[in-house]
């Protein structure tokens, strides 16, 4: 568990789970050792805030193999862990089913002690991110004052917009709206045609779940 995490690229996407809803006590070591009841594991990679060095509420399981991964979201998926119900899921599915969603918004005006966890925090309890959320920093790696957050269906994402936007976050009232697509044609997310596509997807049971890059 020692060393540089693993990029995305490096781990074995077919034999790696996502490991959601993590419970502030619980550590890389302690979650190590719970995937062990589903079979031999490679690496944990539980991403970390920049400063406090606390995990974001999720990571990646790496097993030696598919079948144990596959396992692993059988028998590991809702366990409780320090009281709160883990979610356990195959990360390959989930990053190719998230291709079509937009449920994506920006966050202005942010104070700049707000870091990536207290957008997590914040956002969270609208829904599933399917995201880290991301804070635009300089090459100091200070806050530019914005971020983005991501979301796995529109009504968490409409339901986070009509409940945070002008409400404060530390100091200082946000803005919260849909993110401008990144086709550079200045349209906005949360357009008729994606909601089309997410509706169509869920039509055909097309599951869209929680799929956070951890690179």
């Amino acid at each position: 568990m020692a060393g540089r995490p693993p990029t995305e690229t490096e781990r074995n996407q077919e034999a790696t789970v996502y490991v959601g809803n993590i419970d502030d006590q619980a550590t890389d070591a302690l979650i190590w050792e719970l995937m062990l009841q589903a079979g031999p594991v490679v690496n944990v990679h539980l991403p970390k805030d920049r400063v406090t060095q606390q995990h974001q509420g999720f990571g990646f399981c790496e097993f030696q193999t598919e079948q144990d991964a596959d396992y692993a979201t059988k028998i590991m998926n809702q366990i409780r862990l320090f009281g709160k119900p883990i979610r356990v899921n195959k990360a390959s599915a989930n990053k190719q089913r998230l291709l079509d969603v937009g449920a994506d918004i920006y966050i202005g005006n942010l104070d700049p002690l707000v870091d990536e966890r207290i957008l997590y925090e914040t956002f969270s309890r609208f829904g599933t991110l399917t995201t880290q959320p991301k804070i635009a920093r300089d090459d100091a790696m200070q806050s530019r004052g914005f971020g983005f957050v991501s979301f796995d269906s529109f009504e968490a994402s409409d339901a986070a917009i009509e409940g945070m936007n002008g409400q404060f976050l530390m100091t200082k009232p946000c803005t919260v709206t849909y993110a401008f697509k990144r086709d550079g044609k200045g349209e906005l997310h949360g357009d008729a045609a994606e909601r089309l596509l997410a509706a169509q997807a869920k039509k055909n049971n097309y599951s869209l779940q929680a799929a956070i890059s951890g690179t």
